[in-house]
């Protein structure tokens, strides 16, 4: 049998009356506890009496309709309403606001929300974030009633924000964020608004990786105002743990004054690969490349260059290819993955090395990295130094997509009316 809701909006300011409907005063709003429920339940109401807000267990409510709240007990508790730790305000601390939908990774608004009785008691079963609880409130009465919601989203689906209730010593949960794509969690941050993203990095920071994953996948905007506001240490700390070229790129966003404290505090290997970076211009090959990929010299078998790709620390996207060098560490070609797996072990890697692939110079413009990646439909382009015929990094075709598309282009997809959708 379907639930019967209940429009939040019908509730507050509805008249809080006694058995035979004698007015007391009015709800103000309802309660929730959050916690294991996977609906929360409603735990009292705050009534306004006289002037003085007060609170009303649940408990002592007969009765829950659009245009009355039946108050049952004998007599009310005139102590001024305080708000106790893991409570919260429908009406003021989420009504309206932003939430995350944790299905579709997208912020939502909470546009109404939407309660039922089960099993006897009142719980929150959902959130509405489209656009008809606006129309219910300009049409008047009963007939308000009748614009059912349309999008109704489960409240199992949904965190809300709540950062901005100090009292109520609530966090957005770590593993239920953990359970999104870095670049999904990415776009909630950056169409949140600073205090709502703030509250995001902070959840996702009890896994250092996944903070990490998180910040490479930000734009260059949002990545500066959120490392600004940390201190060296943690600044550092954070860049460590992100491959070297996103590191560059977030150290080139963070203030100019700290950018040589904070690369003094990176160990030693990710400083130099940072530095290097650094020195080239960020809308060329070398300043969009990465230095970590699998190298093997010309003498290596198909099992030792295997084993390279094991033993590799680089990302996975940069291990579809291995580049075999002569002595002098020139290029001499390169061999997939595929047919690494599909060689034997014990053959020499020469005999599978493909010598043909395209490659591109460090002072390559971006143009020319795409044009190069499309005309041989490559995944992966590796990067030459001239002067010595060295592979410097390679370029994966996810830098060339980030670099090319237009700023701001995840916002378009970042949040989510509930209308039309």
């Amino acid at each position: 049998m379907a639930l019967e809701l209940i429009h939040l909006s019908s509730v507050v300011h509805a008249p809080f009356v006694d058995p035979d409907g004698g007015r007391i005063g009015r709800v103000q709003d309802l309660i929730i506890q959050v916690g294991a429920a996977s609906h929360p339940p409603v735990t009292g109401l705050v009534v306004r009496i006289g002037g003085r807000d007060l609170f009303v267990a649940i408990e002592k409510i007969s009765s829950i309709t659009p245009s009355r709240v039946t108050f049952t007990a004998d007599r009310v508790d005139l102590r001024k309403f305080e708000r106790r730790a893991g409570e919260l305000l429908l009406a003021e601390d989420l009504l309206a606001r932003h939430a995350i939908n944790l299905v579709r990774g997208r912020l939502i608004t909470a546009n109404e929300i939407e309660l039922a009785q089960v099993d006897g008691r009142w719980e929150v079963v959902g959130v509405d974030p489209g656009r008809r609880p606006v129309l219910r409130r300009l049409i008047p009465g009963r007939l308000s009633e009748r614009v059912s919601p349309k999008h109704l989203v489960d409240w199992e689906s949904i965190e809300p924000f709540v950062g901005h209730v100090p009292s109520a010593h609530l966090r957005i949960p770590y593993r239920k964020l953990a359970k999104l794509h870095p670049a999904q969690i990415a776009d909630l941050v950056e169409a949140a608004s600073h205090d709502e993203g703030e509250e995001i990095i902070e959840a996702v920071g009890a896994d250092r990786e996944l903070e990490a994953d998180v910040f490479e996948e930000l734009d260059v905007e949002h990545q500066a105002e959120f490392v600004n506001s940390r201190s060296d240490v943690e600044a550092a700390r954070l860049i460590s743990r992100m491959a070297p070229d996103e590191a560059a790129d977030l150290i080139s966003s963070v203030d100019q004054e700290r950018r040589l404290a904070v690369l003094e505090l990176l160990s030693e290997p990710q400083r130099v690969k940072v530095r290097n970076l650094l020195n080239y211009h960020p809308d060329t090959a070398g300043g969009v490349m990465s230095p970590d990929f699998v190298l093997v010299h010309e003498s290596a078998t198909v099992g030792e260059a295997i084993e390279a790709i094991r033993t590799s620390h680089a990302a996975t996207e940069s291990l579809h290819v291995v580049f075999v060098v002569d002595e002098e560490g020139v290029s001499i070609g390169h061999v997939t993955v595929v047919a690494l797996i599909r060689a034997n072990p014990a053959a020499a890697i020469r005999s599978v090395v493909r010598s043909n692939m395209a490659q591109v110079s460090v002072e390559n413009d971006l143009d020319q990295v795409a044009r190069k990646m499309s005309d041989f439909n490559l995944t992966v382009l590796p990067v030459i130094d001239r002067s010595s015929g060295h592979v410097v990094g390679i370029i994966t075709i996810d830098d060339v997509i980030d670099v090319l598309l237009p700023q701001g282009w995840r916002r378009d997809f970042a949040s989510d009316s509930g209308e039309g959708s």
